[in-house]
């Protein structure tokens, strides 16, 4: 049966004064069946953090909209979105002197086919239904503890420098990405992009469940609800995008005029 796509994009300023936070489902201009969804997390300041933001999300639909699969390959569309976002967010702060930086997670859907990658702790998780698939690894202090076996999962939840970024873009060192595809894909796929200010409330079962049993934009405001609720009056800015893999309902069969009565052939 064919798969179509239902997505949303949601975000929340949660407690914060500023939403620093962009977020973004893009369709590519020409290329039908084509689209790239994006978080991305600014940090730096009074309005830095919108600008680095606001500047991958910007790089990414301009190199999106010059993307052609036939000649370039997915992971490289993605990486050269990061690299020159990294190169113009590092190169505002001589111009505005602020020290702007953000996180980026970016999902690139084909036919068939995606492709994901990341800078720093904003994440993707790949579910089947409820089974967890994929999570991307954060490029944090904590995630490196857990790596090296010196704490647990549960302890990075509450660790001191939880917050701690090992890379990110617009940094004085060179970003690093990660990447990672799927393409033998089903209806029951689901993809989820977000920033810590989301995941931080969530064990992966809990997301997965709140998914795989609603729609995209109904399962957004539900988590963005309990993520608020979780937060106690200090909540980060929060952004997600999710994207779901569902069966193609046929087109109904038009029904007959009233009072009409198809013969039998004969």
């Amino acid at each position: 049966m064919p798969i179509t796509i239902d997505a949303c994009a949601a975000q929340h300023q949660g407690d914060r004064k500023e939403q620093q936070d962009r977020v973004a489902i893009l369709p590519h201009a020409r290329k039908r069946g084509v689209a790239l969804a994006v978080v991305a997390d600014g940090m730096g300041g009074h309005t830095g953090g919108a600008l680095a933001a606001e500047q991958v999300i910007h790089t990414s639909k301009n190199n999106l909209d010059h993307f052609s699969p036939e000649e370039e390959s997915p992971r490289c569309m993605l990486e050269n979105s990061m690299r020159e976002a990294h190169t113009m967010i590092k190169a505002s702060r001589f111009m505005n002197e602020k020290d702007p930086h953000s996180t980026v997670v970016m999902l690139l859907l084909q036919p068939g086919k995606v492709t994901w990658a990341h800078c720093g702790d904003s994440r993707l998780y790949h579910f089947r239904g409820r089974q967890l698939m994929h999570r991307s690894v954060d490029h944090s202090y904590v995630e490196h503890l857990v790596a090296s076996g010196r704490i647990t999962p549960e302890q990075a939840l509450t660790h001191p420098n939880r917050n701690v970024l090992l890379t990110s873009l617009g940094g004085q060192e060179e970003p690093k990405f990660d990447f990672s595809e799927a393409a033998d894909l089903v209806a029951g796929d689901s993809f989820v992009l977000c920033s810590d200010g989301l995941w931080a409330y969530f064990e992966d079962a809990e997301l997965a469940a709140v998914i795989a049993d609603n729609s995209a934009r109904q399962a957004c405001e539900l988590l963005i609800d309990a993520a608020r609720q979780r937060a106690g009056g200090s909540g980060d800015n929060l952004s997600l995008a999710i994207v779901k893999l569902v069966e193609a309902t046929p087109p109904a069969k038009p029904a007959p005029p009233s009072g009409f009565t198809p013969r039998p052939r004969g």
